[in-house]
């Protein structure tokens, strides 16, 4: 069990809390289609399933400086 612990961060147990929490609120109101919805937002964070397509929504870590090329340098008039 705490080696499935181990790997949870603050924002996969704030999902889960938030699942949990809609998921509640729906079953008190009497509306299924709010408590499938919290359901999902448990399973979420409960599988480790993120809502992007193959984690396209990450920014890349490492990225490399563009090079920037000094060959036709501008030059400027001053206009009086």
């Amino acid at each position: 069990m705490m080696q499935y612990l181990k790997n949870w961060n603050v924002v996969r147990i704030l999902r889960l809390v938030m699942g949990i929490i809609i998921t509640v609120q729906g079953i008190q109101a009497g509306h299924w289609l709010i408590v499938a919805l919290g359901a999902l937002f448990v399973v979420l964070p409960l599988l480790n399933i993120s809502t992007c397509a193959s984690g396209s929504c990450e920014v890349p870590r490492h990225r490399r400086p563009a090079k920037i090329k000094n060959e036709d340098p501008s030059t400027f008039e001053n206009v009086k």
